[in-house]
């Protein structure tokens, strides 16, 4: 069985930065592809970024692009997610999740493995 822990959430001012990590178990990390989801309070769960098996693609979606970066260390089964430039509308709870497919996908509904989520909150 897959398992997903989140962490690296917190409250920061707007304008500052967090790093989230999300460690996987299992063998055979290096054949995902990697997620990053948030929901924010009574919202939709929605895409935020994504990285191939090898992590020589990424993909994010257009309000976090060049604020937020997406990364992993396969030696160490974690993938990252760093958040700079943090705004008041960043806040939710950041979901990790796993694909087994070695190419990036936007959907949730591809992906088969999800953690327990991790709070932010940007304040004003």
């Amino acid at each position: 069985q897959v398992q997903l822990v989140e962490s690296g959430g917190g409250l920061v001012q707007a304008g500052g930065s967090l790093r989230l990590s999300c460690a996987v178990s299992g063998r055979t990390f290096s054949m995902y592809a990697m997620g990053w989801f948030r929901q924010a309070p009574g919202k939709e769960r929605d895409f935020v970024a994504a990285i191939n098996w090898s992590g020589d693609s990424t993909y994010y979606t257009d309000s976090v692009k060049g604020r937020f970066t997406i990364s992993r260390d396969n030696a160490k089964n974690t993938v990252y997610l760093q958040m700079n430039s943090l705004r008041p509308e960043d806040t939710a709870v950041y979901y990790c999740a796993a694909r087994q497919r070695l190419a990036i996908a936007t959907a949730g509904s591809l992906y088969d493995y999800w953690g327990q989520g991790t709070q932010v909150t940007v304040s004003s």
